[in-house]
């Protein structure tokens, strides 16, 4: 049956959270007067997402199985970025986002731990760089 696949019910919890998505951004000013409202982007991201989803849904095959491995890997990484977000406050936009490279690339991709900081410590340069450097825009 379609029920046991993984694609169908992570669809339909995509689905539930898109549709919440543009349900909410109903309630924004989709446009003012300078342009794009605060509910724009958020209708649009939502729409996007309730649409792939119910793509997934009805794509779903029957005997597919859930690769939980993969589901580990992926929630190992969800939870590191999450940590770096809550990271931020305490050491830096910088440290953060380059410890979260490290992780990525040495731990996830299995890679040599100075190819990861090496990685880590240039994708920091490059948003330097960018970010305060050529934009003026402080990181946090």
């Amino acid at each position: 049956m379609r029920l046991r696949s993984p694609d169908f019910w992570s669809g339909l919890a995509l689905a539930a959270l898109g549709g919440y998505i543009v349900v909410a951004a109903r309630g924004w000013d989709y446009l003012t007067p300078e342009g794009p409202g605060p509910g724009f982007f958020p209708w649009w991201y939502g729409l996007a997402l309730l649409v792939l989803s119910l793509v997934l849904v009805f794509t779903s095959e029957k005997g597919q199985r859930a690769d939980w491995r993969g589901a580990g890997r992926a929630l190992a990484t969800w939870a590191a970025f999450a940590i770096s977000l809550a990271l931020i406050k305490l050491v830096g936009f910088a440290i953060s986002f380059a410890l979260l490279s490290f992780y990525i690339v040495a731990v996830m991709y299995r890679r040599r731990p100075w190819i990861g900081a090496l990685t880590a410590g240039a994708v920091v340069c490059v948003f330097y760089v960018i970010f305060p450097l050529a934009l003026g825009v402080s990181l946090p």
